[in-house]
């Protein structure tokens, strides 16, 4: 059977909005996709992040998904 909800909540999640009582402030909120701009930041800061999202969604009894939103042209760090 479909779910009911065909659409979903997006929002970018960043420095503004990383911390733990945020992002279960928004999964509670209705938050289905944690978007990561992965045009910013570094390999670390996005594990930790996508860290902090599994924990609150667990913490709050939901599930999300992760949006890697990669740029059209990698950057290599150089």
């Amino acid at each position: 059977m479909l779910a009911a909800h065909k659409t979903k909540i997006v929002a970018t999640i960043g420095p503004a909005s990383e911390s733990p009582e945020m992002l279960e402030r928004l999964i509670r909120a209705g938050l289905n996709v944690a978007r990561l701009n992965f045009s910013h930041g570094d390999f670390q800061g996005h594990a930790a992040r996508i860290t902090r999202i599994r924990a609150a969604a667990q913490a709050a009894g939901r599930r999300v998904a992760i949006l890697a939103d990669s740029p059209a042209q990698m950057r290599l760090g150089t």
